[in-house]
């Protein structure tokens, strides 16, 4: 009888798909090595919470690991690091491999912009005698959840005569924070019999920001004065720079572990900075990649990647343009020949919720990076589908090099749907899926990953780039 269970789940392991959790397999000196790229991780989030913040960590992180500046002509050959900025918001790194460059390059794509509230062009006005700014949401939120938590302010304001100003308040323990308010239960009988969706509204996400009049004027008007004429003798700035500014409200949260067995990892914007992260230090610390690696950091993927930082635009055609122009080939025929991990997040099971699951087709925390094969909504709508093949070939990488991974899909048929960059990046004639990192509670202001699941997202874009 023992001998018939042992047949049977053997054949099970081999004929069945066994989804485990990842730190079942895994050894101690993996478990080490991952806690400690997860420190790491936290740094970044908590220095690079927009995508201006991002470039720059990005930037230095290239110098130190031997990147330069690329420059359209520069002549180049195996082994050089190059990168690119793509005006302040988006980032491309390259390594050129061993092998010519019609061979394909291996691409990683993944976004570093996530939901927030940006200021509105003339944000500040007073109103009974507080201040506020008047925002605008960007990326799709669930807009109650951006109420009665602290806020920080960050971005860039450019001045009339020119000179850009860098903004970044509310991060550090001496820093005020901001915040939008909310109604208090006793008088909010009317807006908690209102759908979720419409309990607060876009204009009423308006961002508190000071209640002290101008010195002794009684005139009305005086809290806005006195927040401007703080911001003056600061920045240099007057009302009319707001214009000029791209000021963005993100959390103050800091990164920090959750749970008792500290597993986890809850942050403002993992999604999908987790992915962008993971996919940059693989780049960074790559050695003699057999084919040249091009890893892209873009905007907009929030509101839909349109704009010249976002990947609907033509900056990375261009600059693959450029380096096979300068190898000898041309353009067209490496991205025929190139590869693509579109590096973004899917959504973690969560057993609270498990209505809008479908049980086999979900990513499961700890259970390792997902492969996701379409995306879209409403019968695959806005999804490029990775072919059978391409799908069979990055299966085989992942098992082949020990990496944990597992599928998913972003909800029921009828429930669900997203977008990610590989469409755009498909529309190019280059063999694209998705790979990336399952979050809890994605969109919200603090959203939570695995530490093991961070780790193998990087362990997979390393096998994949040098591959």
């Amino acid at each position: 009888m023992a001998e018939k269970k042992d047949e049977i789940k053997k054949l099970k392991e081999k004929l069945l798909v066994q989804h485990k959790n990842g730190y079942h397999v895994i050894s101690d000196k993996m478990f080490k090595a991952c806690d400690k790229f997860c420190e790491g991780y936290k740094d970044f989030m908590n220095k690079a919470k927009i995508e201006r913040e991002a470039v720059i960590y990005s930037i230095e992180l290239l110098k130190k690991k031997g990147f330069v500046e690329y420059e359209k002509g520069m002549a180049l050959k195996a082994g050089d690091k190059i990168y690119r900025n793509n005006r302040g918001k988006s980032v491309i790194a390259s390594i050129i491999g061993t092998s010519p460059i019609e061979k394909g390059v291996r691409l990683c794509a993944a976004h570093i912009d996530s939901p927030r509230l940006d200021l509105k062009q003339n944000p500040l006005y007073e109103d009974t005698e507080l201040a506020l700014f008047k925002t605008h949401y960007y990326g799709g939120i669930k807009k109650y959840q951006w109420t009665t938590i602290p806020l920080a302010l960050h971005g860039v304001i450019v001045k009339a005569d020119g000179t850009s100003i860098s903004v970044n308040i509310g991060e550090d323990e001496n820093d005020p924070v901001f915040c939008v308010t909310d109604l208090l239960p006793h008088l909010a009988t009317a807006q908690m019999q209102k759908p979720l969706a419409k309990g607060i509204t876009g204009e009423q996400l308006n961002i508190l920001i000071g209640s002290r009049p101008f010195k002794n004027d009684e005139e009305s008007g005086s809290v806005k004065l006195a927040i401007i004429d703080i911001l003056n003798k600061k920045y240099g700035i007057t009302e009319a720079d707001f214009v000029s500014s791209e000021l963005e409200a993100v959390p103050a949260f800091k990164a920090k572990d959750i749970g008792f067995d500290r597993s986890m990892i809850g942050a403002y914007g993992h999604d999908d900075k987790v992915c962008a992260y993971t996919a940059l230090i693989a780049t960074a610390e790559c050695k003699k990649p057999k084919h040249t690696v091009v890893t892209i950091l873009t905007d907009k993927e929030e509101t839909g990647s349109d704009g010249n930082t976002g990947l609907r635009s033509s900056y990375l055609e261009y600059f693959i343009a450029d380096i096979a122009a300068a190898l000898g080939s041309d353009g067209r025929t490496v991205l025929s020949a190139s590869e693509c991990l579109s590096a973004d997040v899917n959504a973690a099971f969560d057993p609270t919720f498990p209505e809008v699951n479908e049980r086999n087709n979900s990513a499961y925390i700890n259970h390792g990076v997902v492969v996701t094969k379409y995306t879209g909504a409403r019968g695959k709508a806005g999804t490029s589908d990775a072919s059978a093949e391409f799908t069979g070939r990055v299966r085989r990488l992942m098992d082949s090099n020990n990496i944990i991974w597992q599928t998913g899909e972003l909800g029921k048929v009828d429930e669900g749907g997203g977008g990610t960059v590989a469409a755009y990046i498909a529309n190019l004639d280059v063999d694209t899926i998705d790979l990336g990192v399952p979050v809890l509670s994605m969109h919200a202001p603090y959203e939570i990953v695995s530490k093991l699941d961070t780790y193998m997202a990087y362990k997979a874009f390393e096998v994949f780039i040098a591959d």
